[in-house]
């Protein structure tokens, strides 16, 4: 078995003005205080343009910071180059070809046939990535609130902090989901909200409630979450964000707990059983009307039909009427079936 203790390193960097970016950029080069592994960033941060230069460590004269979003230069060394002479040729043909980052966590899928290999190729990773300290085989997901299946190969530590759009998310990643491919979607979301009240359904850690109190500015976000897990994460989450006088999270099932008529938008951000919950979700738009952000997992050539008539219906339901805004496709749920969200105007 290998001992793996790789060192951490955070993502410093120091911001100078443009103007003057280039005479700091030739000393930190001579003095060999650039970390090359990431990119130099140009950034506007109160109304002037910055240039943010990733560093090694402190610099003297100047304020370290550390980065929100590292871009860090693609690998020029595949896993499976790294690991050619190490494997067999028909072990280098099963090697992963993806795996996820959350925070300092890389979560991978190592199959069977190479699983005897797995503190290898868990050893090659951490290389690949030295900021992460913990790599996880992934064994999908089970049991009501979708909890990940996950089994440590290398590291102790499951807590993180992962850090996207300016958003900080605080998780176990042995215990709550955290989907990158919805990064889109949250992005998106965090421009909606001002001056708006705004009941986010299914919460979980704070997928969209957190980036929408960050970078909007809301009067309020209603935030729902029933697994009592994802719901401590929440709080903690609101609390790491500065969200407090923002955000009032309700831990219960959206059936019972969702408030009515007070909403100008609701955000339904969960898949499976997401219809059913259609009735309260649009018994909180308020009188005056307001939107929908409907999530739902469907065949696609059901696509454009099955969640509009849902939508339409449940809205007809209510003695309301529903306007289709906008689909948008998020990603494949699986073969043959598409996780899409539905963008509605809810009116009386």
């Amino acid at each position: 078995m290998y001992e793996i203790k790789p060192e951490y390193h955070q993502n410093k960097a120091i911001r100078v003005p443009l103007k003057s970016a280039e005479v700091v950029r030739k000393m930190l080069l001579e003095c060999n205080l650039i970390d090359r592994s990431r990119k130099i960033q140009v950034k506007d941060i109160n109304n002037e343009r910055i240039l943010e230069i990733p560093v090694k460590g402190d610099v003297e004269g100047y304020i370290t910071v550390e980065q929100d979003e590292p871009e860090h230069y693609f690998q020029k060394i595949s896993l499976k180059d790294r690991l050619d002479g190490e494997l067999e040729e028909h072990e280098l043909q099963l090697l992963p070809s993806g795996w996820q980052i959350i925070g300092d966590i890389i979560i991978v899928n190592i199959p069977e046939k190479i699983w005897d290999k797995k503190y290898l190729i868990a050893a090659s990773l951490l290389d690949m990535y030295p900021n992460c300290k913990t790599v996880m085989q992934d064994h999908g997901i089970k049991g009501q609130y979708r909890t990940p299946d996950r089994e440590i190969i290398v590291g102790s530590c499951t807590e993180t902090v992962h850090k996207e759009n300016g958003c900080l998310f605080k998780m176990d990643a042995t215990k709550v989901m955290f989907s990158k491919g919805n990064m889109a979607e949250r992005t998106l979301m965090s421009a909606y909200g001002d001056d708006e009240t705004v009941v986010d359904m299914f919460a979980g850690i704070g997928y969209f409630t957190i980036p929408i109190a960050t970078h909007a500015n809301p009067e309020k976000i209603v935030s729902i979450e029933m697994n009592p897990m994802a719901y401590e994460y929440l709080l903690k989450n609101i609390k790491l964000n500065h969200a407090e006088n923002i955000v009032e999270p309700r831990n219960g099932d959206c059936m019972d707990v969702t408030p009515e008529g007070i909403a100008d938008r609701v955000i339904m951000g969960y898949v499976g059983t997401t219809h059913k919950y259609l009735k309260p979700a649009i018994n909180a738009v308020k009188s005056e009307g307001g939107v929908l952000h409907y999530h739902e997992t469907v065949p696609e050539d059901l696509i454009y039909k099955r969640p509009f008539e849902r939508i339409e219906n449940a809205a007809r339901g209510s003695g309301r009427y529903a306007e289709i805004l906008e689909l948008r496709k998020i990603k494949k749920y699986s073969p043959g079936v598409w996780h899409v969200v539905v963008d509605a105007a809810i009116k009386d």
